[in-house]
């Protein structure tokens, strides 16, 4: 789900118990910034999942109506957080799936090296697939924690097998489809709807 998109060998931590409340602190940061453009603000990815390791980069999403416009006006307040905006402007779409790829655009702003933390940011269209992607993909593990030390195992040996982040998101997305894939039906059985700005 991360989009790093520098050459640097990925790093997979043990678990943070302060990650998620770092991660409150960053999306409340970012909401004030941000609106009244940033519809939602979430703490997604792997940090924001109790008992997961993962890379230690907060991944947020910010939902908005129009990704034009904010890209335009989240340019200096981001900037000025740290904050740079990627070229990449799409995300993967997944296998077996026949959605126009522009359905799953996304701006992307990236922050390393800064004291607040080193963060992904992805902006999203409110109800678009890969939105919606995201969310489920976080709140699926939540209410399953068993399946949370395989997919740590997982992300471990594919740290230490690639060379480079981008190749380590390559191979990791089509695992990312599996749980999708699981995580789809527990949605309808369960009538899952996202909690808003979590």
């Amino acid at each position: 789900m991360a989009d790093d998109t520098t050459p640097t060998r990925p790093i997979v931590a043990d678990h943070d118990p302060g990650w998620r409340a770092r991660g409150v602190v960053i999306s409340t940061e970012l909401r004030a910034a941000l609106a009244p453009l940033a519809l939602r603000v979430d703490h997604i990815g792997s940090t924001a999942i109790p008992g997961m390791a993962a890379k230690a980069t907060f991944d947020l999403q910010i939902s908005v109506g129009d990704l034009a416009e904010a890209a335009h006006a989240f340019e200096q307040p981001l900037a000025d957080r740290g904050f740079q905006l990627s070229p990449y402007q799409q995300d993967h779409v997944p296998a077996g799936c026949d959605d126009d790829q522009a359905r799953w655009a996304k701006r992307l702003w990236m922050r390393r090296g800064h004291p607040g933390g080193d963060v992904n940011l992805h902006v999203r269209l409110l109800g678009s697939p890969n939105e919606r992607f995201a969310l489920l993909f976080r709140d699926w593990l939540r209410a399953h924690p068993e399946a949370v030390p395989s997919y740590a195992r997982f992300k471990r040996v594919l740290a230490d097998t690639v060379a480079d982040t981008g190749t380590y998101a390559d191979v990791k997305d089509p695992v990312v489809d599996l749980i999708i894939a699981v995580a789809e039906p527990w949605a309808t059985a369960t009538g899952w709807t996202p909690h808003p700005g979590t």
